[in-house]
């Protein structure tokens, strides 16, 4: 098994959100302090209609439980009013609770009790780098995504046939079952359009044509995205730099394999110095960013820096200590001084900020005041890895 980078909390109840398949399930069974624990999974149809019938039969279950003993229940966005009965355990009985979601839409449109701060909130992501080890491979992660599944798996033909499935049962299970949408055709239109889009600065107005979906809609399609954990947006930088406009934010899918199959390209080989694979490459790098902020509870802010003359920085990194990195990413394994223009033009604008260039270079190199660096090495020197 991989050993995950996230450390759940042994003394506070917790909610653990994330996208179907990024191993909730397997994290929390195989914890050691939850082996013992309670357990209901509400992906099973009779547990889901007893409770959702009588949400008070948790607490006749769990009547025998000694203080602090703990509760595990999977995918409690399918009972949002399960929430309060939750919140009356932790208080009278003072029992813990690990609280699983793939999506956190259904509890806040419904006004769920979020237990008002008695619960600490994490998120798991598909396996980092780290994670995965030397069972790594950049060209694999950039062609079909870092799932946990995908290790099972012994060919591309099997992984094509999972990224598949896994669309298929998102649709299903997630905007059909919990009854997000009550028009279905429209949002698959929409989805191959907003994988087209991945990286991109979003332009609501032009999906909206391309679709045929009101501006509206298609503001609402995305924030089901990024509820149901599909993908983050990354936000226009609000600081106050010369020629600046505000933009927009941009949006990328959580998973390059994902991505690639809303696209329909996964019978496609991903080729170096193609567009899709600078694509891939700069969507994977910025994942990694915000996986490693999160599990290594860094609190770094990330944005992207767009001109009115249109260049651009790619990621900027604000740290807690108001600290500040420019980066831009390439694919590329030879980098010069063409590559790196962005970061040279806002150089002045940013005198103490680090400039990296984030690439596939063998060996490190300074290029000015830019330090161009393997995408690893550049993620040490960003403060990103432990």
């Amino acid at each position: 098994m991989v050993r995950r980078l996230l450390n759940l909390s042994k003394k506070q109840s917790f909610f653990l959100f994330g996208a179907r398949g990024a191993g909730k399930s397997t994290l929390i069974q195989n914890t050691d302090f939850l082996k013992d624990a309670l357990s209901f999974d509400l992906l099973n149809t009779d547990t889901e209609e007893e409770l959702a019938l009588r949400p008070q039969s948790l607490v006749e279950k769990a009547s025998t439980l000694d203080k602090g003993n703990w509760v595990v229940i999977d995918e409690v966005q399918k009972i949002p009013k399960l929430l309060d009965v939750v919140h009356s355990l932790i208080e009278k009985q003072k029992l813990k609770f690990a609280l699983t979601g793939s999506s956190a839409r259904k509890l806040k449109r419904g006004g769920a009790n979020l237990l008002a701060g008695r619960a600490v909130v994490f998120r798991l992501f598909p396996l980092t780098h780290i994670e995965l080890g030397e069972q790594f491979h950049l060209d694999r992660a950039l062609s079909f995504g870092t799932l946990p599944k995908l290790l099972e798996l012994d060919s591309d033909e099997e992984i094509a046939r999972f990224l598949k499935s896994y669309v298929q049962t998102y649709i299903k299970e997630e905007i059909v079952v919990e009854q997000l949408i009550r028009n279905l055709d429209p949002f698959r239109l929409f989805l191959p359009v907003a994988a087209q889009m991945n990286g991109h600065i979003i332009n609501y107005s032009n999906i909206s044509m391309d679709t045929g979906v009101d501006y509206k809609t298609i503001q609402n399609y995305f924030q089901i995205l990024v509820e149901t954990h599909i993908g983050q947006f990354l936000e226009s930088y609000s600081g106050s730099v010369r020629k600046v406009q505000r933009q927009a934010p941009k949006f990328y899918f959580f998973d390059c394999g994902i991505k690639r199959t809303l696209q329909r390209k996964l019978s496609i080989p991903l080729e170096d110095k193609t567009y899709d694979c600078g694509n891939a490459f700069e969507s994977w790098f910025i994942n990694e960013c915000w996986r490693l902020n999160s599990y290594f509870e860094l609190d770094y802010e990330f944005s992207y820096l767009r001109t009115k003359d249109d260049v651009e920085i790619d990621l900027i990194i604000k740290r807690p200590d108001n600290s500040v990195a420019l980066v831009e990413i390439k694919s590329s394994e030879r980098i010069d001084e063409r590559h790196i223009r962005s970061l040279i033009h806002f150089s002045k604008d940013f005198p103490k900020a680090k400039l990296v260039c984030v690439s596939q270079v063998t060996q490190a190199k300074k290029i000015g005041r830019v330090l161009v660096l393997p995408w690893k090495k550049a993620l040490e020197e960003l403060g990103l890895m432990k």
